[in-house]
């Protein structure tokens, strides 16, 4: 299949939207870094989806707590970076996606379930975990970061040279 060769305007706007994106996670991550007393225990512990006895059972452990207190800080903030940076746009796009699902179904807007803490808005099955996730689903597809950011120097030092051709 034909590579799709993007328009100028076309490659800044998945750029922006990349960067955008990336702050969004870095200061999550930083701003969770930077609160000692933070932990995703609240969040666990009110989940009201189809996975609830999941995260409020990692909410009751109290070592699975520390290791997703661990990864939520430094995956926020990784992924920030690396989408931000233009640095394994791919990697991080994909585990932002990851994160941003596992987020959705621990407090999915569905009709009858009721939250303890109050979301912004008003949501019916859509919410902004969605919506990020499936902007970030662009960011992997399209190589933005080969476009404007650090995957186009690595791309160039470790591009496989040709293969000399065979008889």
């Amino acid at each position: 299949m034909d590579e799709v060769k993007l328009s100028s305007p076309q490659t800044t706007a998945l750029v922006v939207l990349r960067v955008l994106i990336g702050w969004h996670f870095l200061y999550e991550g930083l701003g969770k870094l930077m609160n000692p007393a933070w932990s995703a225990a609240g969040f666990l512990n009110q989940s009201r989806g189809p996975l609830a006895e999941l995260y409020r059972g990692l909410a009751a452990d109290a070592s699975a707590l520390a290791n997703v207190n661990l990864l939520n800080k430094w995956g926020l903030t990784a992924i920030g970076l690396g989408l931000i940076l233009g640095c394994f746009t791919r990697a991080a796009a994909a585990s932002g996606i990851l994160v941003l699902v596992l987020f959705y179904f621990c407090n999915p807007p569905y009709p009858g379930y009721f939250y303890s803490i109050p979301a912004e808005g008003s949501y019916l099955i859509v919410n902004k975990n969605l919506v990020e996730a499936a902007a970030l689903a662009l960011v992997f597809l399209f190589p933005t970061g080969r476009a404007a950011g650090l995957d186009a120097l690595l791309h160039g030092l470790f591009r496989r040279a040709p293969r000399p051709a065979t008889a």
